[in-house]
């Protein structure tokens, strides 16, 4: 699942090429392979040359590489390596070498990649062993090296963990007597740390929801805060919209806390996310002074938004469109003479709800805001 994984299959030493895509993908990833050799081919800093200049992410990445490539070379950068103090392996710049034979018969020389692999495959052939290992994001470039004999690997370890492993706000606990959910129902459980059921706390995180169930029966509830409390947790409307299912019910039930300060959820598209979040907001509008509503603006083929055609309103609605269909779907709950649904209106007249993106918000300052950020994955 990423380069950790790789390393740990064998602990022999081994000596890593860097194709130019895994640095402008992540400038940090010389940090990334504990105690083992790197190998920046020349033909690398070349074409990083190229992306310097700009505003994009990868040049963003070109620039930050090169600077800390910088630092930490010395007399031997380009003879025997530098030593990289944050992890205790070495990184090297290797200059171009006569192109093997086997390589010229196969692979054009016009082609930087082909000269990125001729240099992993001389190393391959001067160190005699199978420690040489081509890291690169080119799929038809890992194909080539892995025909002619040369360790071929993916760089990946800057995605997100499997959503399996991430911590998920619940649990779920079988191990409960009905008397125990007895007690929940009739009135918040606080536990004595004495009491029989005392080991339920080490079990549930502060802030921690968890579904409990025993041979009859069943509850929804969360530990409250630090507290030595279990709180049950009910479906509760917010603005007109129910939750369906538990993990609504612990996403909606953790964003009306006004306890709980920030809140983080993640699912599958149409989970109703953005849509409980919007919900959450105008349920609890009287206690903040503006509800903002943002998301991040993705540049389409490495161009921003001013090369869109329109005004700014017009740049901007494609991206913000989601939003509004979300805030649609709860106004039209109502009928239009209700006063929820005149209030949605009147909010979104008098900028009460703000919708902008992100890139819009950043410097200000912002008091009693109810803050939504959407799509946070794209930041």
């Amino acid at each position: 699942r990423n380069m950790l994984d790789f390393l740990d299959r064998d602990k022999t030493k081994k000596k890593f090429v860097l194709d130019t895509n895994v640095i402008l993908h992540d400038s940090t990833s010389i940090y990334r392979f504990e105690d083992h050799d790197i190998i920046i081919p020349i033909t690398v800093l070349e074409e990083l040359d190229q992306f310097k200049k700009g505003s994009s992410m990868l040049n963003y990445h070109a620039r930050t590489f090169l600077r800390a490539l910088d630092k930490i070379s010395g007399p031997n950068l380009f003879n025997g390596g530098a030593k990289i103090e944050e992890t205790g392996g070495r990184i090297s710049v290797r200059l171009e070498t006569v192109f093997d034979e086997k390589l010229s018969k196969n692979f054009s020389q016009s082609k930087p990649d082909h000269h990125i692999l001729n240099i992993a495959y001389s190393l391959l052939k001067d160190s005699g062993k199978e420690n040489v290992v081509l890291v690169t994001k080119d799929v038809n470039l890992r194909m080539k090296a892995k025909a002619v004999g040369l360790m071929a690997e993916d760089y990946k370890s800057d995605h997100v963990q499997d959503v399996s492993e991430l911590y998920s706000g619940h649990k779920m606990m079988d191990d409960v007597t009905d008397e125990f959910i007895d007690r929940l129902f009739r009135y918040d459980y606080k536990i004595d740390e004495e009491s029989k059921d005392a080991h339920f706390l080490n079990k549930i995180k502060p802030n921690e929801y968890a579904v409990l169930r025993s041979l009859n029966k069943s509850a929804l509830c969360k530990r409250e805060g630090e507290k030595s409390v279990l709180k049950r947790v009910c479906k509760i409307p917010a603005y007109g919209i129910l939750p369906r299912n538990a993990e609504q019910t612990f996403a909606l039930d953790a964003l009306l806390d006004r306890d709980i300060p920030l809140v983080t959820i993640t699912g599958k598209a149409g989970t109703g996310k953005t849509l409980l979040a919007v919900a959450a907001a105008l349920e609890k509008k009287r206690y903040y002074r503006q509800i903002f509503i943002s998301r991040p603006t993705i540049p389409l083929s490495n161009r921003d938004i001013g090369y869109l055609p329109g005004d700014i309103q017009s740049k901007l609605d494609p991206y913000m469109q989601p939003i509004y269909d979300n805030i649609g779907v709860i106004q039209n709950q109502f009928t239009t003479d209700d006063n929820k649904h005149r209030a949605v209106k009147e909010l979104l007249t008098e900028e009460k709800i703000v919708i902008s993106p992100l890139s819009y918000i950043r410097g200000r300052s912002l008091v009693k805001i109810f803050f939504i950020i959407d799509e946070a994955q794209n930041l």
